[in-house]
């Protein structure tokens, strides 16, 4: 089970009584912009995912963890590495803080800083990459303050109450590797 600690918050490995949180987070329209989500999870279909989240970040190609500030375990936010490259060392990173009073409190970036030093240590990857809404101001400014930089604009990439908007790409480069 991987536990990363940091000063105030913890990442751990999703747990099979995680199942309502995720069901919030899952189904929460107001996170489905950046999450990629178009439609709701039903129970069942996240109970199944709960029951596979153990397996390796090889045979899974994601990784998925929660994000806790108190050691009576409940999550408060999830980071992923999603479409895990193994062969060029790479993944996506995303992620989300569940209550609008638990954000610009530094948890993201504790989090964010966490899975950095894991996947680059850990993982050995050569690079992580976000992709963010243009219009997403605090996540834009949580990854550039951790190196991230922009590579490259989507046009037209998402489709949010009736109208496009652009996507832009961040990556950072492990100069350690």
């Amino acid at each position: 089970m991987i536990t990363l600690k940091g000063k105030t918050i913890y990442l751990r490995a999703l747990e099979p009584n995680d199942l309502e949180f995720v069901y919030a987070m899952e189904n929460d329209q107001n996170i489905w912009e950046v999450s990629n989500t178009n439609t709701p999870y039903s129970r069942y279909l996240i109970r199944q995912y709960l029951e596979n989240a153990q397996q390796d970040i090889y045979e899974a190609k994601q990784l998925r963890l929660a994000i806790c500030q108190d050691e009576d375990f409940p999550a408060i936010g999830l980071i992923d590495l999603f479409e895990f490259d193994p062969k060029n060392n790479r993944a996506g990173v995303g992620i989300v803080i569940q209550n609008k009073e638990n954000r610009n409190q530094n948890i993201g970036s504790e989090a964010l800083e966490l899975l950095i030093k894991y996947s680059f240590y850990n993982l050995n990857l050569h690079q992580l990459y976000a992709n963010i809404s243009v219009g997403n101001v605090a996540s834009i400014a949580l990854f550039t303050k951790f190196g991230f930089e922009q590579t490259g604009i989507k046009k037209d990439w998402i489709l949010l109450n009736g109208q496009y908007q652009d996507e832009a790409i961040f990556q950072l480069i492990n100069k350690q590797i």
